[in-house]
């Protein structure tokens, strides 16, 4: 009886000691990586640099998402009821048109980091925000012309806003691991 709860409590010991060294070494890591990633406009010349970067790769993953599944399967007719593959196509495009919608956002919080990029921008956070809804509409096939126009709108003005400020943007688009969220 002596030994089993010796084994016992060194089996309590030990898993208790390597669930907070667990615990531990997650909240490093979650403090070094949140640090790095939050550029400032006052930083360095490599932390902007690195802010243009990080904007052209998120607006590039955005516009090429946006064009790939929702702009051409639109223009092809995917959507329209009755359309060979719809559901399927929805169900991409919904897809699309959320990580589009976070990509934008995240591209407008890049744009933060460089003064000239932040100031071009600016304007187009209105557009962006109306696109938030963007990914459930497309799932629910309630898609129509206007929806579509009105985000190709904003990715053009991504791009201009991009250009004007010595980041051009390139379209690129995104795998399905990234575009599932994997």
């Amino acid at each position: 009886m002596p030994r089993s709860l010796n084994r016992g409590v060194v089996a309590l010991l030990l898993s208790g000691a390597l669930l907070l060294g667990t615990a531990g070494c997650g909240a490093d890591t979650t403090a070094s990586v949140s640090t790095a990633a939050s550029p400032s406009a006052s930083g360095t010349f490599e932390q902007q640099k690195l802010a243009k970067t990080r904007f052209v790769a998120n607006a590039g993953l955005a516009a090429g998402a946006a064009y790939q599944w929702i702009v051409k399967p639109y223009q092809a007719g995917k959507f329209k009821k009755g359309a060979d593959g719809r559901t399927f196509a929805l169900v991409k495009a919904g897809l699309a048109g959320a990580f589009t919608y976070n990509r934008l956002k995240a591209a407008v919080n890049n744009a933060k980091g460089d003064p000239l990029l932040s100031k071009a921008v600016a304007p187009l956070s209105a557009g962006i925000d109306s696109l938030k809804d963007l990914g459930t509409k497309l799932r629910k096939g309630e898609i129509d012309a206007a929806d579509v126009g009105g985000l190709e709108g904003v990715i053009n003005g991504i791009k201009d806003a991009g250009k004007s400020a010595g980041a051009e943007v390139v379209e690129k688009v995104p795998s399905a691991s990234q575009l599932g969220g994997g």
